[in-house]
């Protein structure tokens, strides 16, 4: 079940990028084709699905791959504080939603499930997390 969330979150994430590319491209009357690529390829590589292994990782293998996917975020870091101070407009859009992305970059696996959960349940009405008070 927990597998199926972060496959939910992702999409999620990559979607609200899009958006913020395209209204940031709206906004500059510029076509951002370089960071639009970067964000496509970023979404693609956190979807891929590992290969099966018939060894499991040790610590220092799993420490290794947390490396290469810091490094990879390292990148997507550099590009929102480069398009910021390029642009005073991207500056108040990342800003004005910080609340909403930010979150997600920052969590870890425990709080993304937990993010994903709260977000599905907020978009179900089915799901009532209030407490029933007709006794």
């Amino acid at each position: 079940m927990a597998a199926e969330e972060g496959k939910t979150s992702d999409p999620q994430f990559f979607n609200l990028l899009s958006s913020l590319l395209h209204q940031v491209e709206a906004l500059t009357n510029q076509e951002e084709v370089e960071l639009r690529s970067k964000i496509k390829a970023l979404g693609l590589e956190v979807t891929k699905v590992p290969s099966k292994s018939t060894l499991s990782l040790d610590e220092l293998e799993i420490a290794r791959e947390l490396d290469k996917l810091s490094a990879k975020l390292e990148g997507v870091d550099e590009m929102i504080s480069s398009a910021m101070a390029a642009d005073p407009q991207v500056q108040s859009l990342l800003s004005g939603t910080a609340d909403v992305w930010m979150p997600i970059i920052t969590a870890n696996a425990d709080e993304r499930r937990n993010l994903a959960a709260s977000i599905s349940a907020d978009n179900n009405p089915l799901v009532d997390d209030k407490p029933n008070n007709d006794n």
